[in-house]
């Protein structure tokens, strides 16, 4: 029963911090500026979270292919390809390096 309401007391502090800025500053007109920033906080955000996990995904000593693999994601998803198709293009790209 103790991990019920511990699981209660996570679920409740962590959902008021994401919810009060909502409640509080959805009236609230941002600077132009600020909301340029803002904007760019996605891409950030999952630049910062993916990208270690594609250079390390290869293991620690075949850096090459995961370089190669994430230059060949980063070419098609640069041309606006599929994101199926960015992603399945990054394994190749290191597999097949990996096998050479």
């Amino acid at each position: 029963m103790n991990l019920v309401y511990l699981v209660l007391a996570m679920a409740i502090v962590t959902y008021i911090p994401r919810m009060l800025p909502l409640v509080l500053l959805q009236n609230a007109c941002l600077p132009r500026y600020i909301k340029g920033f803002m904007g760019f906080i996605p891409y950030a955000a999952l630049g910062a979270l993916i990208f270690p996990g594609a250079l390390s995904s290869t293991g620690a000593g075949n850096l090459q292919s995961a370089i190669v693999g994430c230059i060949i994601a980063i070419l098609m998803a640069w041309w606006e390809m599929n994101l199926i198709f960015v992603v399945v293009g990054g394994i190749a790209g290191a597999f097949i390096v990996n096998i050479f």
